[in-house]
């Protein structure tokens, strides 16, 4: 088992995204026979391929679009693009942990930009 120190580098992906990313792990995976896919990697590429709603660049299109509102940071506009939201109460769950909440008509912003993707 490995231990880590510290984080160098963090970065928000989409489940869209993670499913490419994985996609192109499980290939080479496959192409080379001696090594074994680890569970934790099967359950990872199952996850993502039953969860990820759309492709990765639609996915990073939403977070991009999402991030051009006031009020919303690159990991609450992943949580949106991952779980497209439908209506306000989804919205709002979102940000049910957030030390902030949107008004009405922030939260129809969301929807909107979201309505475009969906």
């Amino acid at each position: 088992m490995t231990i880590f120190k510290e984080t160098l580098d963090a970065e928000y992906i989409t489940t869209a995204e993670a499913k490419e990313i994985l996609a192109g792990v499980e290939q080479e995976r496959a192409l080379d026979e001696d090594r074994e896919m680890r569970y934790e990697l099967a359950r990872a590429i199952d996850h993502v391929n039953r969860f990820a709603e759309m492709d990765g660049e639609d996915g990073q299109a939403l977070v991009e679009d999402l991030l051009e509102l006031e009020k919303l940071d690159a990991k609450t506009a992943t949580k949106i693009a991952d779980t497209l939201p439908q209506d306000r109460d989804e919205v709002r769950s979102v940000f049910a942990q957030e030390r902030y909440a949107l008004d009405g008509e922030e939260l129809d912003e969301v929807l909107n930009v979201v309505s475009k993707y969906a």
